[in-house]
């Protein structure tokens, strides 16, 4: 029930420990000296041998030590407090800088509901682990060891003796109770965050339930989920009660054992009155620690399930460093005979080769579900390439660096993302040195300015993800910041779709211009959007069909010109229609 490995993770903890422990082995001092004040002044009341200035000495000093044994109880708290902010701080960190290191793959080896409930309600109950369960272990043992002794100096070794036998059927029911507990609040931890991760994602797909009115569908589901988190929750709880009837029994049982003990070795004239008062009033304090230990043990319990999902999410083996920097000069892309899966059962890409150019303006272009994202996705590095290799000027995109990947390749997507705040805080992301007069240039030239203008300039609010923005605002605001990235590569993912002609056509204006002097990766299904680029490639079923120009795919690629000879008579319809 004690964790090393957390203690070797916080080790400034310790000393807030170790005061948490001496500041309650100075109460339990102050409650021995008030019980001897007591059974002193009952002794000698009872034969009339105390004086007025006596009682009056010993209601002071009474006093006294209650008024320090207050501040010692306020001294615990905050040694407690101490002790735990540490270790949360400390294992959030920890859990973050993990992801960091793991990159996007975190979500090969957990969920983000997970992860946000293992930082966020697991490592709550490592507070009360630290703060509360682990002082008590050590002052658990401390404390009837301590009364032990000052029985034996009060004149009875026989029945501190005794006492101190039966404190350890306090632990040992504990232990009792252990192997059930661990396996069942695993498969508390396990069903809490099953309910929580559906919740997350039903909520976030509420509008997709609602348009194909399937919520009562998932509504059953979370039901269902619910009450068999309700039935588990249960189970623990009733293994808790029964563990502490079981240390009840031992604890006031104990403790009654003593009272009894104390009154016949006073009756057998082998004790004091006072002597014999003095134990009958602390015999509970023998086993109150470990009671309460045994109460902090569904905490601890709580504690070692949650640690021990974080310490198995930390021990993920991780990518090795990557330390390899691009180039200053060509930033030329090659991706040779990469076949790639996400489950290693269904190839995605099949012996793909793609060569980009430096400045130049490619195009991938394809069905859905033909692999156009995934290529973009692996020259980002969001993926492991298992077979083949991708290079960027020449170096494995697996040894280079993060910082310099993203420094000089910028993706925007049909999903680009955008935090709660202000227009300038989401832009700065991209130039944290970039003046307002950067950035309005920025805005210009998607033509968006004038919008915010008419708002609250660059303080204008967004909320979460821009949803207070057209979809076609949202992929203005996306380039402007792209623009201020100011990075070499640009990777555009479906970053026309779903946004209206005129937004669209302002994009497609603002990327060819991109195209005159970066190199500009363009992914669409839409072939009129990439008729003007230097080389195209198409692709079908996760294989490249064919590559070239526009003019050169009609002629050699099937694949090609029967998309182009499809979305050409849609179009045409679609005018004919508008025309009517």
């Amino acid at each position: 029930m004690f964790d090393k490995r957390l203690m070797a993770m916080c080790p400034e903890s310790k000393k807030y420990i170790a005061g948490n422990i001496i500041c309650q082995w100075i109460e339990l001092m102050m409650n021995v000296m008030m019980i001897f004040i007591i059974a002193n002044a009952v002794g000698k009341l009872y034969l009339r041998e105390m004086t007025a200035k006596e009682m009056t000495i010993a209601l002071a000093v009474l006093v006294g030590v209650l008024i320090f044994r207050f501040f010692m109880t306020k001294k615990t708290t905050e040694m407690s407090y101490l002790a735990s902010k540490t270790v949360k701080r400390v294992m959030r960190e920890q859990i973050y800088k993990k992801i960091l290191r793991l990159g996007n793959s975190y979500r090969e080896h957990a969920t983000t509901a997970e992860l946000v409930q293992e930082s966020v309600e697991g490592v709550e109950q490592l507070e009360s682990y630290f703060g509360q369960y682990v002082p008590q272990f050590f002052y658990a043992f401390i404390a009837p060891l301590t009364l032990f002794i000052l029985f034996g100096l009060a004149g009875s070794f026989k029945v501190a003796g005794v006492l101190l036998i039966c404190v350890p059927l306090i632990p040992g029911a504990i232990m009792m109770v252990q192997k059930i507990a661990k396996k069942l609040l695993s498969k508390y931890w396990d069903q809490y965050a099953k309910l929580g991760s559906t919740f997350l994602e039903n909520l976030q797909g509420m509008t997709t339930l609602k348009t194909y009115k399937a919520d009562a569908y998932k509504n059953e589901q979370m039901n269902e989920e619910s009450e068999n988190f309700r039935r588990i929750t249960m189970k623990v709880l009733t293994m808790q009660l029964n563990s502490i009837i079981i240390m009840d029994f031992f604890a006031y049982g104990g403790a009654a054992l003593g009272i009894v003990l104390a009154g016949k070795a006073f009756i057998d004239g082998n004790l004091t009155l006072q002597s014999t008062i003095f134990m009958i009033l602390l015999s509970a304090d023998f086993f109150l620690p470990m009671r309460k230990l045994g109460s902090y043990f569904h905490v601890a319990m709580n504690g070692m399930a949650a640690s021990d999902r974080i310490f198995k999410f930390l021990s993920e083996e991780e990518p090795r460093e990557k330390t390899a920097r691009l180039s200053e000069q060509s930033l030329d892309i090659s991706l040779s005979d990469i076949s790639f899966s996400y489950d290693d059962e269904k190839q995605v890409l099949s012996d793909v080769s793609i060569d980009i150019r430096e400045n130049s303006f490619t195009g991938i272009v394809g069905e859905s579900g033909s692999g156009k994202s995934t290529v973009a996705t692996l020259i980002m590095g969001r993926n492991t390439i298992k077979q083949g290799s991708l290079t960027i000027a020449g170096t494995d995109v697996a040894e280079i660096n993060e910082d310099s990947l993203f420094k000089n390749i910028n993706y925007v997507g049909i999903d680009s993302y955008f935090f709660k705040g202000t227009v300038r805080e989401n832009l700065l992301l991209a130039d944290l040195k970039a003046s307002d007069e950067k950035i309005w240039n920025a805005l210009d030239e998607c033509d968006i300015s004038d919008f915010f203008k008419e708002e609250k300039g660059l303080d204008t609010l967004l909320t979460e993800n821009a949803g207070n923005l057209s979809g076609g605002q949202k992929q203005r605001l996306a380039l402007a910041r792209a623009i201020l990235h100011d990075a070499r590569i640009y990777i555009f993912d479906e970053a026309t779709s779903n946004i209206d002609i005129e937004s669209e056509e302002l994009i497609l204006s603002e990327i060819k211009k991109l195209a005159k002097t970066k190199t500009v990766i363009m992914i669409t299904h839409r072939l009129m959007n990439v008729v003007n680029a230097d080389r195209i490639y198409c692709m079908d079923s996760g294989r490249v069909s064919g590559a070239g120009t526009h003019e050169e795919l009609l002629k050699t690629d099937n694949v090609y010109r029967k998309l182009w000879n499809t979305q050409k008579e849609l179009e045409e319809y679609g005018k004919e229609g508008a025309d009517v």
